[in-house]
């Protein structure tokens, strides 16, 4: 009698959309909810299928062969909420492809062939809240791409072809948390980037070709709290770099091409946790730089060659007094004078610390 119960009650939340199922797919209907989801994942698939049930509201299309996207291909399904197209061959999207997608909260397009997002194309996505481009071939931001997408949290655009942020290429995203703009080829960042972009918290520019970054490019996300510039081509850090940043709690600066920083240079981001800079050209830091930062937990300052002479007398202070957890610690050895060489920096007594005369 328990088993026939249990088989009733499965019966009533999934069963198979049998009839109305497009050929090589499979579908699955929580019939109380009148929710249909239709997996046609690595199905060699050439295009959409022509006829999906009604009250599809996840459709799954990774992993096939699609080549673009055809004008009104979601009119079919109204309650569309959740499209996975990854790693297909799509190489254009019609402008008017996602019309009346108005219930659309995710849409993964990673893995593609996609150079060029067309203007105003997902302006009918009011309410999308993830939007996957990761490993495509875009080259150009406008603006206009992203109009209507007022309620988009997370915007995925790592490993493309961008070379530049151009002025006010996201301000559409009044409601963007995350960006992810790692692994492309960025050389240029307008100062009016980030226009717009007030409630971002985390921003990803990782392996990317930036050498410098004007003077209140990041102001406008003042509730950022992560920053990402590991793996660039920076050689210089301002403390008119982080102005605005006043909530930001993560800074990583790491395999750059820092020779120095100022003293003040953290001196509008007093709430950092996390400070990594390992991997630059830093011969001396002033320890009175890192004392402003009380809330200070990890810091990653290893492969940088160190010059172990009177100018270190701060910083080796510093490390002597600091509660924050420096990894790791035995990779941070000096590379000069030769008295001192190879030398961990926790060993170095401040009296020992002399510069030639």
């Amino acid at each position: 009698m328990l088993l026939i119960s249990w088989l009733v009650f499965a019966a009533l939340w999934v069963s198979q959309a049998a009839g109305r199922c497009p050929e090589m797919c499979n579908c699955s209907q929580r019939a109380s909810l009148e929710r249909t989801e239709v997996d046609c994942y690595q199905k060699g698939l050439r295009a959409i299928p022509p006829k999906l049930p009604q009250d599809a509201w996840v459709l799954k299309m990774g992993g096939n062969l699609l080549q673009d996207l055809p004008a009104n291909f979601l009119k079919q399904i109204p309650k569309i909420e959740s499209i996975n197209l990854e790693r297909n061959s799509i190489k254009s999207i019609h402008p008017q492809a996602l019309t009346g997608a108005r219930r659309l909260m995710l849409l993964n397009l990673f893995g593609n062939q996609i150079t060029k997002l067309p203007l105003k194309g997902f302006q009918d996505l009011i309410n999308l809240r993830f939007l996957m481009l990761g490993q495509n071939r875009i080259t150009t931001i406008k603006p206009e791409i992203f109009f209507g997408l007022r309620n988009l949290s997370d915007l995925d655009l790592p490993i493309n072809s961008l070379t530049s942020l151009p002025p006010n290429g996201f301000k559409p995203l009044i409601a963007l948390k995350v960006l992810d703009l790692a692994f492309n080829k960025i050389q240029k960042i307008s100062v009016k980037a980030f226009v717009g972009l007030g409630e971002l918290q985390f921003l990803n520019l990782d392996n990317n070709n930036i050498k410098n970054i004007p003077t209140g490019t990041f102001k406008p996300m003042n509730k950022l709290e992560m920053l990402v510039l590991d793996n660039n081509r920076l050689t210089t850090v301002t403390a008119s770099m982080f102005e605005g940043l006043s909530r930001l709690q993560e800074l990583y600066l790491r395999n750059n091409e820092i020779g120095k920083l100022p003293e003040d240079v953290f001196k509008h981001i007093p709430k950092i946790t996390q400070l990594a800079l390992s991997g630059n050209r830093l011969k001396t830091i002033d320890g009175n730089s890192l004392s402003q930062l009380p809330a200070l937990k990890e810091v990653y300052l290893h492969d940088n060659p160190w010059s172990c002479d009177c100018k270190m007398k701060s910083l080796v202070s510093w490390l002597s007094q600091t509660r924050a957890n420096l990894s790791p610690f035995e990779a941070l050895k000096c590379t000069s004078p030769p008295e001192n060489k190879e030398k961990t920096l926790n060993i170095l007594r401040v009296d020992d610390l002399k510069c030639k005369a």
